[in-house]
């Protein structure tokens, strides 16, 4: 499976974001596997989830303290790119 994401270092945390359909977020026990399933691609390191609404604004859901950081950096000045999760 192929998918969008991207590793953030920001102020000595290093992180990982992924992009994911709205209704992941939407459901708790959805999200909170999801993010467990990633950690096999970003070992280590807190894993944000991102979806974006349908006209294209993103929610966060993740540790908080890195969602809110997010939710105040353009979603373009994420360095994204393709990850594959087998």
């Amino acid at each position: 499976m192929r998918f969008q994401g991207a590793v953030v270092r920001q102020q000595g945390v290093t992180f990982a974001v992924v992009v994911v359909k709205k209704h992941v977020i939407d459901h708790r026990t959805e999200a909170e596997q999801a993010i467990h399933g990633l950690h096999a691609v970003f070992p280590g390191m807190p894993v944000v989830l991102m979806a974006p609404d349908h006209g294209g604004r993103p929610t966060y859901y993740g540790r908080q303290d890195i969602a809110r950081f997010l939710s105040r950096v353009p979603v373009n000045a994420i360095p994204w790119r393709e990850y594959d999760l087998h």
